[in-house]
């Protein structure tokens, strides 16, 4: 994964690309500061699961500015988070489509007998032990969480 993006940067480099290059600089500085910290515990480095993690932190962050850019009008600036997401999106797996994403979520609910929003927890720590890097966990915590509310409620007897 490291290469892939230090190839990226590269080929941005000699392109003149500004915002591509500014983007993958910031990618691989943080790639470096947790290989640093990794090696402070005694680890080799990140593996390319966290890489995953940390990237789509960066597009969510992304995501959300571009939104708080578009409501104050700063279309400009939207565009540009929009472009660095992309680039991001570049180096993260295929998320899985919403429908399947959906599906997985109502198997994951029934499979650990989960109730209501107290269970939550216990099904998104099941969904990332089971599809890590697969789905949005962003857009699936959200959808447990409407899957739970309309979940009926036990009766007590």
């Amino acid at each position: 994964m490291r290469e892939e993006i230090s190839a990226a940067l590269k080929q941005a480099l000699e392109h003149g690309d500004k915002r591509r290059v500014a983007t993958l600089r910031l990618i691989l500085a943080a790639i470096k500061d947790r290989d640093s910290a990794a090696r402070d515990l005694g680890r080799d480095g990140v593996p390319d699961e966290e890489i995953h993690d940390f990237l789509r932190r960066m597009l969510a962050q992304r995501t959300e500015s571009r939104r708080g850019y578009e409501e104050a009008g700063q279309i400009d600036l939207a565009d540009q988070e929009e472009e660095e997401s992309e680039i991001i999106r570049e180096f993260l797996p295929p998320q899985m489509e919403e429908g399947a994403m959906r599906r997985i979520c109502e198997e994951t609910i029934r499979a650990i007998d989960a109730a209501g929003l107290r269970d939550m927890g216990r099904c998104m720590a099941a969904l990332k032990e089971r599809y890590p890097g697969q789905m949005d966990f962003v857009q699936a915590s959200c959808m447990v969480k409407d899957l739970l509310r309309s979940k009926p409620k036990p009766t007590e007897g």
